[in-house]
């Protein structure tokens, strides 16, 4: 075991909340279990006093978290290769490729991003999730920051808590987008399908920003900048625009074939079968070093085809 120690103030936003949800949405890394079970067992105070988990917390309180971290015994270390394109002793940067979970949970319990983590340093055996500071869907390719100490991944917490860690990403998305843009609403559960995300008028704050790299006929390839963290977040806001991802399986809505796309386009967009997203940037601060830095992938091989066929496509109608 380890210790995992923080101080963090409530803020404004989160006044009059029960004390264990203000601490999962401070601490997403942690579940709301373990949460509950340190509050519980006297491992965090409010303003030096202890609080049970349904206690309100106010704007300023001060809310330190002193408590014992079990190792993650239940995952399994797994030889799975991973692509390391920065590593040194506070943090790894990786990129993920198209396929790979990042978490287990129910139907993926093992072969995972984690289950890799821990085969190619045991030390992340004791560290929050692994290291994983933020996520990536399955299927969506790209660069994630991975904290090997608790330093560092409290640093990287509260760094990305305070948007201070820049995600940007390439989209290639249905129809043409005339110009960019910020979509900003409420996200959260889909009323009626509980494993979808949906633009809902009761949700969490997120802001989207996106831009236009190239416009052709029937597609647009996108840049676009994560403001906040929601689950699937570009992949609703695109889908909310009526511009779905291009292969989205779960919010394409079946609109990746646009009307009048001839037969050569069409086949090779049907056999485009992941949504069409991969995350190419990730500005932080070093944990350690203190210093800004910035780390880049190429777009993945599958994406570069489809736009070659797509700019092919254009030059020849």
């Amino acid at each position: 075991m380890s210790k995992f120690e923080l101080q963090i103030t409530i803020p404004d936003e989160l006044a009059g909340k029960r004390l264990d949800q203000a601490l999962s949405v401070l601490c997403p890394e942690h579940s709301r279990s373990r949460i509950q079970s340190w509050i519980k067992s006297g491992e965090v105070s409010v303003n030096k006093l202890n609080y049970k988990q349904r206690d309100e917390v106010n704007s300023g309180d001060i809310v330190k978290i002193n408590a014992e971290l079990q190792s993650l015994e239940k995952c399994q270390a797994e030889a799975i290769d991973l692509n390391i394109i920065y590593e040194d002793e506070s943090i790894i940067i990786i990129n993920k490729p198209a396929g790979l979970v990042v978490h287990p949970g129910a139907g993926n319990p093992n072969h995972t991003l984690v289950n890799a983590l821990l085969n190619f340093d045991q030390k992340l055996d004791t560290v929050p999730r692994a290291g994983i500071i933020h996520r990536l869907d399955k299927e969506t390719t790209g660069v994630m920051v991975v904290a090997r100490t608790l330093e560092s991944h409290t640093f990287l917490v509260n760094e990305l808590q305070e948007r201070d860690i820049k995600r940007e990403y390439q989209a290639i998305v249905c129809g043409q987008v005339i110009a960019g843009g910020t979509i900003e609403n409420k996200m959260g559960r889909h009323p009626a399908n509980r494993i979808k995300m949906a633009v809902t008028n009761s949700g969490k704050v997120a802001t989207t920003h996106y831009r236009v790299i190239k416009k052709f006929q029937h597609y647009t390839h996108l840049d676009v900048q994560l403001e906040t963290g929601r689950t699937h977040q570009i992949r609703v806001h695109m889908s909310h625009l009526k511009h779905p991802i291009v292969g989205d399986p779960v919010y394409g809505n079946n609109n990746s074939i646009r009307k009048g796309v001839d037969p050569s386009l069409t086949n090779i967009i049907k056999n485009f079968n992941r949504q069409a997203l991969h995350a190419y940037s990730l500005k932080l601060t070093h944990p350690t070093l203190g210093k800004k830095m910035q780390f880049t992938t190429e777009l993945p091989d599958d994406m570069k085809t489809l736009l070659e066929a797509l700019n092919d496509y254009d030059n020849a109608n």
